[in-house]
């Protein structure tokens, strides 16, 4: 099981840490598996540093797709992606 540290803007952070967010997503430009620990690091664009917190998180699913997986590339890169959590 690895350990992968991910910078996030403190925006996001604050919907994980409040638990309203359950998800991530990412460009696919690292190796993540089920099991790993996701450790993000809180991160202000605006000084462009740390501000020292972070959450550890065990990932639990990875779901790897391309944009063009199901015939949509075009309406994708016109109308964005939602990410629906239930």
């Amino acid at each position: 099981m690895a350990i992968i540290k991910k910078r996030i803007w403190i925006e996001y952070f604050e919907l994980i840490d409040s638990g309203k967010k359950k998800f991530e997503l990412r460009v696919a430009d690292f190796d993540i598996q089920e099991g790993d620990t996701l450790v993000l690091e809180e991160w202000n664009p605006e000084i462009k540093e740390y501000t020292g917190r972070t959450i550890k998180k065990k990932v639990d699913f990875v779901y790897k797709f391309n944009l063009d997986d199901f015939g949509q590339k075009e309406q994708i890169e016109k109308k964005r992606l939602n990410i629906i959590q239930f």
